[in-house]
């Protein structure tokens, strides 16, 4: 009995052992796939970081490749980039991405998408391995290799990720002036809002300023008569506030600009640019005077014969040019808002139809042309100023040229069920084109790009 009862124990004991043995190495097979699993993540956030990356890069650049090859005739423009140079920009910084995390991004592995030109969208994908395995370690540190001892193996390790040029729906800063004397598109310079042909002014005199070792601030530009009306409530004195309804800021052409050791700089210089001096008791108030023929909002200079001069953009062809520029005054929409779009729409083509249905130069679906009292979509003239109204109602509507154009392209359904671009590949990348149409063209009309991980 004494012999049975010790060889049972015995048993047990030897149970106990091989289910401490299995426990273990359960345990050691868990800890190995969880290293791999470590790994894994690892590789993911190296390809989120890398494509994070590429996309900055490209939303750095892609005004440029809208921008004239050529300044004049036989003089490169050195801000104009060819696609190539774009992507090749884009693969370099996912490459840094990547080994700043440790993880290498062949150039293979960067791919683009959007469209063939000017490209929106950068996928990252990553490859590696890593070895996972238990066992035993020899006297000298190694694994222990001999059969049934050791076990190890190779995972691969595969990673993708996408980031996406996202247009910008404007944020905090209304794309469209409203409440004053001018309702046209803003652009901002220090967060202050003006008229687009006088903001590139300012910045050809700011960067003279720079130039003789002074900076000029911008403390004020347009105001609604609301906002006019408040100012004037807290200041009733008309010689410095003018009361709403009567100050110049409200046609988005005035500018308050400082600091006071920049006064004098400007009295000298400010006419050089177009701007003067409104009241001789104000040295901080300047406005520009050149503003009456300004392409950034929509009304062009004209010739003689009533032509467009310098309205619109050098690919708009001519035949065209006076019908945007007529629209643009009609509607009180920028008159190269409407050609770049043209041109994103059918290239200009009055006879263009889509697989979807859209006619015409300004591609309208026959319902939205119904809608606009378009009876002919294959007529230039008719259709562009339909496109310039539909435009004016829907900056009106959305408050933003981003929204505005990707609700001619999706339907203003789609954008108001998300406040935003829609996640719709061919409405962003529509609209991509076209604010790079318009940043290459000069116009800050043309609002930034939002850089987002989109998988």
């Amino acid at each position: 009995m004494r012999a049975r009862l010790t060889a049972s124990r015995g048993q047990t004991s030897l149970m106990m052992l091989g289910v401490i043995a299995v426990v273990l190495a359960g345990g050691l097979v868990l800890f190995a796939f969880g290293n791999a699993m470590g790994a894994r993540g690892r590789y993911q956030r190296a390809a989120d970081l890398a494509a994070i990356s590429a996309a900055q890069v490209m939303r750095d650049l892609y005004p440029r490749l809208f921008e004239p090859p050529f300044l004049e005739p036989g003089v490169p423009n050195p801000r104009h980039l060819d696609e190539a140079e774009y992507r090749s920009a884009a693969v370099a910084a996912a490459s840094r991405g990547g080994r700043r995390n440790g993880v290498p991004v062949r150039a293979q592995d960067v791919t683009f998408g959007g469209s063939t030109f000017g490209a929106t969208r950068v996928t990252v994908r990553v490859r590696g391995q890593t070895r996972v395995g238990i066992g035993r370690r020899d006297a000298g540190g190694g694994s222990a290799r001999r059969p049934g001892r050791a076990w190890r193996a190779l995972i691969p390790i595969r990673a993708n990720a996408t980031a996406e040029l996202s247009p910008g729906a404007g944020g905090a800063f209304p794309g469209q002036a409203t409440g004053g004397g001018y309702s046209g598109p803003l652009a901002y310079r220090q967060g202050e809002p003006m008229r687009p042909d006088v903001a590139l002014a300012f910045d050809r005199m700011a960067a003279a300023a720079r130039d003789d070792g002074v900076f000029l601030a911008v403390t004020s530009g347009f105001r609604s008569d609301a906002e006019q009306a408040r100012l004037f409530a807290a200041h009733p004195d008309p010689k410095w506030v003018a009361p709403p309804g009567q100050s110049l800021h409200r046609y988005a052409t005035e500018l308050d600009l400082g600091p006071p050791g920049a006064y004098g700089w400007l009295a000298a210089n400010a006419p050089r640019f177009g701007f003067v001096q409104r009241y001789s008791w104000e040295p901080w108030h300047y406005g520009y005077t050149r503003g009456i023929g300004s392409s950034s909002v929509g009304f062009g200079a004209r010739g003689g014969d009533g032509a467009a001069t310098r309205a619109v953009q050098s690919f708009v062809p001519s035949r065209y040019a006076p019908l945007i520029v007529r629209a643009a005054q009609r509607w009180s929409v920028s008159a190269q808002l409407l050609a770049a779009q043209l041109y994103a729409e059918s290239g200009f083509n009055p006879f263009a139809r889509s697989p979807a249905g859209a006619e015409g130069i300004a591609q309208f679906m026959p319902g939205t042309a119904a809608a606009m009292g378009l009876a002919d979509p294959f007529d230039p003239d008719a259709a562009i100023n339909a496109q310039a109204h539909l435009m004016r109602d829907l900056l009106g509507r959305f408050g933003s040229v981003p929204l505005a154009l990707a609700a001619y392209n999706a339907g203003p359904g789609a954008v108001e069920g998300c406040g935003c671009v829609p996640s719709i590949p061919e409405t962003t990348a529509y609209v991509a084109r076209i604010l790079g149409l318009l940043a290459g063209a000069g116009d800050p009309a043309a609002e930034a790009f939002e850089v987002r991980l989109i998988e």
